[in-house]
Protein backbone atom coordinates (compact mmCIF):
# COMPACT_ATOMS: atom_id res chain seq x y z
CA UNK A 1 0.00 0.00 0.00
CA UNK A 2 1.25 3.48 -0.85
CA UNK A 3 2.40 5.67 1.99
CA UNK A 4 1.13 9.23 1.31
CA UNK A 5 3.98 10.92 3.15
CA UNK A 6 7.64 11.23 2.23
CA UNK A 7 10.15 10.50 4.96
CA UNK A 8 12.50 13.28 6.02
CA UNK A 9 15.34 11.80 3.94
CA UNK A 10 13.09 11.37 0.90
CA UNK A 11 11.84 14.95 1.11
CA UNK A 12 15.44 16.13 1.47
CA UNK A 13 16.39 14.24 -1.69
CA UNK A 14 13.60 15.97 -3.62
CA UNK A 15 14.18 19.46 -2.22
CA UNK A 16 17.95 19.41 -2.73
CA UNK A 17 17.83 18.05 -6.27
CA UNK A 18 19.86 20.33 -8.51
CA UNK A 19 17.00 21.06 -10.92
CA UNK A 20 14.09 21.22 -8.44
CA UNK A 21 15.98 23.45 -6.00
CA UNK A 22 16.52 26.00 -8.81
CA UNK A 23 12.76 26.60 -9.16
CA UNK A 24 10.95 29.46 -7.46
CA UNK A 25 9.35 28.75 -4.05
CA UNK A 26 5.84 29.22 -5.45
CA UNK A 27 6.43 26.71 -8.27
CA UNK A 28 7.97 24.16 -5.92
CA UNK A 29 5.00 24.61 -3.60
CA UNK A 30 2.45 24.01 -6.35
CA UNK A 31 4.27 20.90 -7.57
CA UNK A 32 4.50 19.40 -4.10
CA UNK A 33 0.91 20.37 -3.26
CA UNK A 34 -0.54 18.09 -5.92
CA UNK A 35 2.13 15.36 -5.81
CA UNK A 36 1.51 11.90 -4.40
CA UNK A 37 3.83 9.12 -3.22
CA UNK A 38 4.28 5.63 -4.62
CA UNK A 39 6.50 2.94 -3.15
CA UNK A 40 7.89 -0.06 -5.01
CA UNK A 41 9.73 -3.22 -4.03
CA UNK A 42 12.99 -4.24 -5.68
CA UNK A 43 12.43 -5.38 -9.26
CA UNK A 44 8.81 -4.23 -9.42
CA UNK A 45 7.66 -2.81 -12.75
CA UNK A 46 6.92 0.93 -12.58
CA UNK A 47 5.95 1.60 -16.17
CA UNK A 48 6.05 -0.53 -19.32
CA UNK A 49 7.06 0.43 -22.82
CA UNK A 50 4.01 1.32 -24.91
CA UNK A 51 1.92 2.55 -22.00
CA UNK A 52 0.34 6.01 -22.29
CA UNK A 53 1.86 8.75 -20.11
CA UNK A 54 -0.19 9.35 -16.99
CA UNK A 55 2.22 11.05 -14.58
CA UNK A 56 5.40 13.04 -14.17
CA UNK A 57 7.76 11.50 -11.65
CA UNK A 58 10.74 12.10 -9.40
CA UNK A 59 12.84 9.50 -7.61
CA UNK A 60 12.95 10.14 -3.87
CA UNK A 61 14.66 6.94 -2.70
CA UNK A 62 16.38 3.97 -4.27
CA UNK A 63 16.74 4.03 -8.05
CA UNK A 64 14.76 3.50 -11.24
CA UNK A 65 16.29 1.16 -13.79
CA UNK A 66 15.39 2.23 -17.32
CA UNK A 67 15.70 -0.61 -19.80
CA UNK A 68 14.81 -1.85 -23.26
CA UNK A 69 14.58 -5.28 -24.84
CA UNK A 70 16.74 -6.29 -27.79
CA UNK A 71 15.47 -8.15 -30.86
CA UNK A 72 16.82 -11.36 -29.33
CA UNK A 73 14.73 -10.76 -26.21
CA UNK A 74 17.62 -9.74 -23.94
CA UNK A 75 16.87 -6.93 -21.49
CA UNK A 76 19.41 -4.09 -21.65
CA UNK A 77 19.84 -1.50 -18.90
CA UNK A 78 20.26 2.02 -20.27
CA UNK A 79 20.49 4.14 -17.13
CA UNK A 80 19.55 4.45 -13.47
CA UNK A 81 17.50 7.40 -12.27
CA UNK A 82 18.83 8.51 -8.90
CA UNK A 83 17.12 10.34 -6.00
CA UNK A 84 16.32 13.96 -6.77
CA UNK A 85 15.95 13.39 -10.53
CA UNK A 86 12.65 14.04 -12.35
CA UNK A 87 11.71 11.99 -15.41
CA UNK A 88 8.80 11.17 -17.70
CA UNK A 89 8.26 14.75 -18.85
CA UNK A 90 9.00 14.01 -22.53
CA UNK A 91 6.06 11.62 -22.83
CA UNK A 92 3.87 14.00 -20.84
CA UNK A 93 4.74 16.80 -23.27
CA UNK A 94 4.22 15.02 -26.59
CA UNK A 95 1.51 12.66 -25.40
CA UNK A 96 3.18 9.70 -27.07
CA UNK A 97 3.57 6.30 -25.42
CA UNK A 98 6.44 5.36 -23.13
CA UNK A 99 9.55 4.31 -25.03
CA UNK A 100 11.20 2.19 -22.32
CA UNK A 101 10.45 -0.03 -19.35
CA UNK A 102 11.18 1.24 -15.84
CA UNK A 103 11.76 -0.98 -12.81
CA UNK A 104 12.48 -0.29 -9.15
CA UNK A 105 16.10 -1.04 -8.24
CA UNK A 106 16.06 -1.66 -4.52
CA UNK A 107 13.28 -0.35 -2.30
CA UNK A 108 12.21 2.71 -4.27
CA UNK A 109 10.02 5.72 -3.53
CA UNK A 110 8.61 7.95 -6.26
CA UNK A 111 6.92 11.34 -6.07
CA UNK A 112 4.34 11.65 -8.84
CA UNK A 113 2.27 14.40 -10.44
CA UNK A 114 -0.74 13.40 -12.55
CA UNK A 115 -0.70 14.56 -16.17
CA UNK A 116 -3.76 16.78 -15.69
CA UNK A 117 -2.13 18.50 -12.69
CA UNK A 118 1.13 18.85 -14.62
CA UNK A 119 -0.71 20.68 -17.39
CA UNK A 120 -2.44 22.97 -14.87
CA UNK A 121 0.91 23.86 -13.31
CA UNK A 122 2.31 24.63 -16.76
CA UNK A 123 -0.62 26.97 -17.42
CA UNK A 124 -0.03 28.78 -14.12
CA UNK A 125 3.78 28.94 -14.21
CA UNK A 126 5.50 29.97 -17.44
CA UNK A 127 8.70 29.46 -15.46
CA UNK A 128 8.20 25.68 -15.69
CA UNK A 129 8.49 25.75 -19.49
CA UNK A 130 11.89 27.42 -19.28
CA UNK A 131 13.00 25.12 -16.46
CA UNK A 132 12.06 22.02 -18.45
CA UNK A 133 13.95 23.33 -21.48
CA UNK A 134 17.03 23.68 -19.26
CA UNK A 135 16.47 20.16 -17.95
CA UNK A 136 16.24 18.71 -21.46
CA UNK A 137 19.31 20.67 -22.57
CA UNK A 138 21.30 19.17 -19.71
CA UNK A 139 20.14 15.67 -20.66
CA UNK A 140 21.15 16.22 -24.29
CA UNK A 141 24.60 17.40 -23.21
CA UNK A 142 24.97 14.31 -21.02
CA UNK A 143 23.84 12.07 -23.87
CA UNK A 144 26.37 13.60 -26.26
CA UNK A 145 29.04 13.16 -23.62
CA UNK A 146 28.16 9.48 -23.22
CA UNK A 147 28.27 8.92 -26.98
CA UNK A 148 31.62 10.70 -27.21
CA UNK A 149 33.07 8.64 -24.35
CA UNK A 150 31.84 5.42 -25.95
CA UNK A 151 33.65 6.29 -29.17
CA UNK A 152 36.82 7.88 -27.80
CA UNK A 153 37.64 6.41 -24.38
CA UNK A 154 38.85 2.89 -23.61
CA UNK A 155 36.74 0.76 -21.29
CA UNK A 156 39.11 1.37 -18.35
CA UNK A 157 38.50 5.15 -18.47
CA UNK A 158 34.74 4.77 -19.02
CA UNK A 159 34.54 2.43 -16.04
CA UNK A 160 36.47 4.86 -13.84
CA UNK A 161 34.12 7.71 -14.86
CA UNK A 162 31.09 5.55 -14.11
CA UNK A 163 32.43 4.64 -10.67
CA UNK A 164 33.08 8.30 -9.88
CA UNK A 165 29.51 9.14 -10.94
CA UNK A 166 28.15 6.37 -8.69
CA UNK A 167 30.23 7.70 -5.79
CA UNK A 168 28.73 11.17 -6.24
CA UNK A 169 25.19 9.80 -6.46
CA UNK A 170 25.28 6.85 -4.07
CA UNK A 171 28.47 7.20 -2.07
CA UNK A 172 28.35 6.40 1.66
CA UNK A 173 31.51 7.24 3.68
CA UNK A 174 33.11 4.27 5.39
CA UNK A 175 32.93 4.37 9.19
CA UNK A 176 36.22 2.51 9.52
CA UNK A 177 38.18 4.58 7.00
CA UNK A 178 37.10 8.10 6.05
CA UNK A 179 39.01 7.89 2.76
CA UNK A 180 36.89 5.00 1.52
CA UNK A 181 33.40 5.37 0.04
CA UNK A 182 30.95 2.52 -0.41
CA UNK A 183 28.63 2.65 -3.43
CA UNK A 184 25.23 1.93 -1.89
CA UNK A 185 23.59 1.19 -5.26
CA UNK A 186 24.12 -2.53 -5.66
CA UNK A 187 24.85 -3.38 -9.29
CA UNK A 188 25.66 -6.79 -10.65
CA UNK A 189 28.68 -6.76 -12.96
CA UNK A 190 26.35 -7.59 -15.85
CA UNK A 191 24.32 -4.44 -15.10
CA UNK A 192 27.46 -2.34 -14.85
CA UNK A 193 28.68 -3.79 -18.14
CA UNK A 194 25.41 -2.84 -19.86
CA UNK A 195 25.83 0.78 -18.76
CA UNK A 196 29.29 0.78 -20.36
CA UNK A 197 28.40 -1.05 -23.56
CA UNK A 198 30.86 -3.83 -22.77
CA UNK A 199 30.88 -7.50 -21.85
CA UNK A 200 30.72 -8.63 -18.22
CA UNK A 201 34.03 -10.47 -18.65
CA UNK A 202 35.90 -7.34 -19.77
CA UNK A 203 34.39 -5.24 -16.98
CA UNK A 204 35.36 -7.92 -14.47
CA UNK A 205 38.96 -7.83 -15.73
CA UNK A 206 39.15 -4.04 -15.38
CA UNK A 207 37.60 -4.11 -11.90
CA UNK A 208 40.15 -6.68 -10.74
CA UNK A 209 42.97 -4.55 -12.20
CA UNK A 210 41.68 -1.50 -10.30
CA UNK A 211 41.47 -3.60 -7.15
CA UNK A 212 45.11 -4.67 -7.54
CA UNK A 213 46.02 -0.99 -7.85
CA UNK A 214 44.14 -0.31 -4.56
CA UNK A 215 41.73 2.09 -6.29
CA UNK A 216 38.69 0.00 -5.35
CA UNK A 217 37.73 -3.05 -3.33
CA UNK A 218 35.29 -5.67 -4.61
CA UNK A 219 33.02 -7.08 -1.92
CA UNK A 220 30.08 -9.52 -2.08
CA UNK A 221 27.69 -6.66 -1.32
CA UNK A 222 29.10 -4.24 -3.87
CA UNK A 223 32.01 -1.93 -4.56
CA UNK A 224 34.08 0.27 -2.27
CA UNK A 225 36.09 3.12 -3.77
CA UNK A 226 39.36 3.36 -1.84
CA UNK A 227 41.09 6.09 -3.85
CA UNK A 228 39.01 8.56 -5.86
CA UNK A 229 42.12 10.39 -7.01
CA UNK A 230 43.39 7.19 -8.60
CA UNK A 231 40.14 6.86 -10.57
CA UNK A 232 40.44 10.49 -11.67
CA UNK A 233 43.98 9.84 -12.90
CA UNK A 234 42.71 6.91 -14.96
CA UNK A 235 40.14 9.19 -16.60
CA UNK A 236 42.61 12.05 -17.15
CA UNK A 237 45.19 9.73 -18.69
CA UNK A 238 42.86 9.04 -21.61
CA UNK A 239 41.53 12.58 -22.16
Amino acid sequence: MDDPILTIDEREAINTGRWFSSLSPSLRHDILRCAYVKRYKDGELIVARGEPPVEWTACARGAVRVSSTSISGKQITLTYVEPGIWFGDVAIFDGDRRTHDAYAHGETTLLCVARTDFQKILAQHVELYEALVRLQSRRIRQLYGLVEDLNTLPLRARLAKQLLHLVRSYGVPSLSDGREVRISLQLAQEELAQLLGASRQRVNQELKAMERENAIRIEPGGLVVRDREALMRIVDADN
